[in-house]
């Protein structure tokens, strides 16, 4: 089966989450009214609402890596992934893991590198060399 992702999350202000995912990464708006949008994010449906008050919850991580567990994020080619990294360096944006080769070596060997957006929600970034490496076991 083929699909597209969605993925849902709350903010506390929109104006500053639409800046963001819509000006800064470039991602294309698409539906929304006065508490919530919707943003095309490399094909995928992210929709964002917003509601007065969030929870934030401890941050819980893998026990062999810096790596959240609670993240989420885009496999890119590797001519975006490089573009994108560029970008972020140039215009001096924090990373929360900086950009890497990880896996080094191994299956599975990529490119990744972790960003927060202005709520918190750490986003992962990767390319592998060969689109088919993406579900490669041996």
């Amino acid at each position: 089966m083929n699909g597209t992702f969605h993925l849902a999350f709350a903010t506390t202000d929109l104006k500053r989450i639409k800046a963001f995912y819509g000006k800064f990464l470039g991602c294309q708006e698409g539906r929304s009214a006065e508490t919530w949008v919707d943003f095309d994010f490399f094909g995928h449906q992210l929709t964002i609402q917003e509601v007065p008050v969030t929870y934030k919850t401890a941050r819980i991580y893998n026990p062999k890596s810096n790596v959240p567990s609670d993240h989420w994020g885009i496999v890119l080619s590797m001519d975006d992934w490089t573009k994108l990294r560029d970008k972020l360096m140039k215009v001096g944006y924090s990373f929360f893991i900086e950009p890497q080769t990880v896996m080094k070596g191994q299956v599975g060997e990529q490119v990744s590198m972790f960003i927060e957006d202005p709520d918190g929600h750490a986003i992962e970034f990767k390319a592998f060399e060969k689109s088919d490496d993406l579900f490669r076991t041996a």
